[in-house]
């Protein structure tokens, strides 16, 4: 007869973290793509933070939050 084992806690948890972070990323992606992000290309830092800040920002995005990068700086290569 075959044995049958429940997985141990810890592997439960880093699989539903695991799922948790694909739905949260994955909102924040659908929120991006909703906003026409993608459509153009990205012409400075600023657009492609907010971009990145809407990811992330994920199903906050739908609560009301409209992150924005109005500017930002990139550091200059040394010579």
């Amino acid at each position: 007869m075959r044995e049958i084992r429940a997985s141990p806690a810890h592997q439960t948890a880093k699989f539903l973290l695991s799922v948790l972070m694909l739905v949260w990323f994955g909102a924040g992606l659908a929120a991006a793509v909703q906003r026409d992000y993608f459509t153009n290309t990205p012409a400075n830092c600023g657009d492609l933070g907010t971009i990145g800040l809407t990811v992330l920002a994920g199903p906050l995005n739908y609560l009301g939050m409209n992150p924005k990068v109005s500017e930002c700086q990139l550091p200059e290569p040394s010579r």
